[in-house]
């Protein structure tokens, strides 16, 4: 019985002990070790070019010699002072951010990776691979270098860092396994660098890091959601609150506010007060927990209150203060309903939500993100994606700023039409024809729209058996109305001297120029779906047909001054060949639908008509969005 009482006694001691807690914090850990600042930066610069890569890498080759003896904050700090000489101001920022999120540590850990598979030497902090066989000491180089040439060069991943050398193909090539800034790192790269300035091989560096630290990269970016179960109906037993509650550490966080008190500043102005005000904070953080229901009128009014409070306080803590208020709401919440709001700033909110739910559907409660006016889906993107949109608009300005464009011309820059259409009527987005795309249809049902939305290009060849299929499809589209514009990019033979007569595909294009020339290009489009109808299936088009259909609807016609050699009606019959060839697109037929190039597959006739229209079908979607959001 005695051991009994002890031990409730000491039980009872530590219970008294333990704090209460403040909030749930939630970490999520990847499988690799934490990768050095340094490393991350020198990705961050290398997405730059590869000349300035090396260039930092020359300028920080010995930079973890400081690391000893200062902080990690200083040495971070280091390292963005480093970073400064080849980045603007505003890349630095961005390089916080990337340093913040760690997303430039999994290329680090790939590098990590492919050496642990080489594998690396024991004991080695730094290693070469030339050829597949591996050396921890410089001197080793010359000796292996000649004996390379009878082994398989390594493969180069599209990553690598190659340093800008001669860079010649006969020659070996040298992987460097180390981590930038130490002094082995140092010794190889001294080298490698000479040689490769000299011809004599490539070198190429791979991060390794030979004594990772044990911790595991924490990951950023990532939302962790916490269901809380309602508490409506919680049952609390009287006798037993006194006994169950934990004594608070009122020495943590003096400068949170607690119920419109900041103690920093009372211990401060009232030093005397210590142990009182430490037990007035406990008081007030022990009720703040108990979290009292508010009425109807406290609550309507809490997030406009909320705003004023953010706004109250110095635009550098504003952030800090929403983060805490948006993330303890509930313990906060009590606080808020005493906030004054002022009625210039409730008007000005007023007026932002009608004119953001007019203009894109923005409503209260509602949230987006626009950078530089680009809208930014946060059901699509997360923050590495954002990354990359900032890095790419920050190349723009910079841009733009070297050319001297600077302050509020740069905002007009950022959004300029190719033309001045943009400004007209043809393209305002309330007209009635692009506000069809928001009118409810039955599923399935194309819109007909009469705005070029949707295009269709068609390269053919005249003569192909492919190219009958595909002209009566394009003309099933045009009868039935289909919103589609339709081109056709004909390649035929190039040669000077060509009779249309021996040609068929020749002779189609010069009747075709003879009928836009002498009538209009509608009565040579019809004039041409007319030639391919009076082709059978499985058979092409010949000059026979050509010809027969020439002297039928124009008997009037000269049909050698049109189809001959000396032909007036030949212009530009060489520029749809050229221009196919230099796309380098495929094989003919083919088509393109707003620009993508359909696959092979895609091109069979029996299967392109539903797969134009599945086309269609979903650009729409992607244009309704882009209407919806004023865009």
């Amino acid at each position: 019985m005695r051991n009994v009482i002890v031990l409730s006694l000491l039980l009872l001691n530590i219970h008294h002990v333990i704090s209460a807690p403040k909030g749930v914090t939630a970490s999520l850990k990847a499988k690799w070790s934490m990768t050095p600042f340094l490393l991350e930066t020198s990705e961050f610069i290398g997405e730059d070019g590869n000349e300035r890569f090396w260039q930092f890498v020359d300028t920080v080759k010995e930079l973890t010699v400081y690391k000893q003896g200062e902080s990690v904050r200083s040495y971070y700090n280091l390292i963005l002072k480093k970073a400064g000489q080849f980045l603007t101001d505003l890349q630095v920022n961005l390089l916080k951010f990337a340093l913040a999120l760690r997303s430039y540590s999994p290329a680090v850990h790939a590098s990590q990776q492919i050496a642990s598979d080489e594998p690396p030497p024991e004991a080695c902090p730094a290693f070469v691979s030339i050829h597949g066989q591996h050396s921890c000491s410089t001197k080793d180089i010359k000796k292996l270098l000649k004996a390379a040439a009878g082994r398989p060069k390594p493969y180069l991943f599209r990553n690598d860092h190659t340093y800008p050398g001669v860079n010649k193909t006969d020659v070996p090539v040298v992987i460097l396994y180390a981590e930038i800034g130490t002094k082995e790192f140092t010794l190889f790269h001294k080298v490698l660098s000479e040689k490769a300035g000299e011809g004599t091989l490539i070198y190429v560096l791979r991060h390794f890091v030979a004594n990772p630290k044990p911790q595991k990269m924490l990951l950023s970016g990532y939302g962790v959601e916490l269901a809380i179960k309602s508490t409506e109906y919680k049952a609390v037993d009287d006798t037993k609150v006194k006994d169950s509650k934990t004594v608070i550490n009122a020495e943590d966080d003096n400068n949170d506010e607690v119920q419109g008190f900041i103690f920093g500043t009372l211990k401060k102005s009232h030093s005397e007060l210590q142990e009182e005000l430490v037990e007035f904070r406990k008081h007030l953080l022990e009720s703040t927990d108990d979290m009292v229901p508010l009425k109807v009128w406290e609550v309507q009014d809490l997030s406009v209150q909320a705003a004023a409070k953010i706004m109250s306080v110095p635009k550098f803590d504003g952030l800090k203060l929403m983060q805490d208020l948006s993330q303890n709401f509930p313990s906060k919440a009590r606080s808020l309903t005493r906030v004054a709001v002022k009625q210039e700033m409730r008007k000005e909110i007023e007026e932002n939500q009608k004119r953001l739910s007019e203009t894109i559907g923005l409503h209260p409660g509602d949230g987006e993100l626009f950078i530089n006016g680009l809208h930014i889906d946060l059901d699509i993107h997360n923050p590495f994606s954002i990354l990359e949109i900032l890095r790419g608009e920050a190349r723009v300005l910079e841009g733009l700023h070297n050319l001297g464009i600077k302050g509020e011309h740069q905002g007009k820059l950022l959004k300029l039409p190719v033309n001045a259409v943009e400004d007209s009527y043809a393209l305002d987005i309330r007209h009635p024809a692009i506000m069809e795309l928001l009118r409810a249809t039955f599923p399935g049902v194309i819109r007909q729209i009469r705005r070029n939305f949707f295009n269709l290009v068609l390269f053919l060849d005249p003569i192909q058996e492919e190219s009958v299929e595909l002209m009566k499809l394009a003309e099933l589209f045009y009868k039935h109305k289909i919103p589609l514009r339709i081109g056709f990019v004909f390649v035929v033979n190039t040669k000077d001297e060509i009779d249309g007569f021996s040609d068929p595909g020749v002779g189609f294009y010069r009747v075709l120029n003879y009928i836009a020339d002498e009538y209009d290009v509608s009565q040579a489009l019809l004039s041409m779906v007319s030639l391919y109808n009076k082709v059978d299936a499985g058979k092409i088009l010949s000059a026979d047909t050509i010809s027969a259909y020439l002297k039928r609807k124009f008997p009037k016609a000269n049909a050698e001054r049109i189809l001959g050699i000396e032909s007036e009606y030949d212009d530009k019959r060489k520029h749809g060949a050229l221009f196919y060839k230099k796309s380098g697109l495929g094989a003919l037929p083919l088509a393109l639908f707003n620009g993508v190039p359909l696959s092979p597959d895609e091109m069979d006739p029996d299967e392109l008509e539903t797969i134009i229209l599945q086309r269609i079908m979903d650009t729409t979607t992607a244009f309704q969005r882009a209407v919806f959001m004023g865009q």
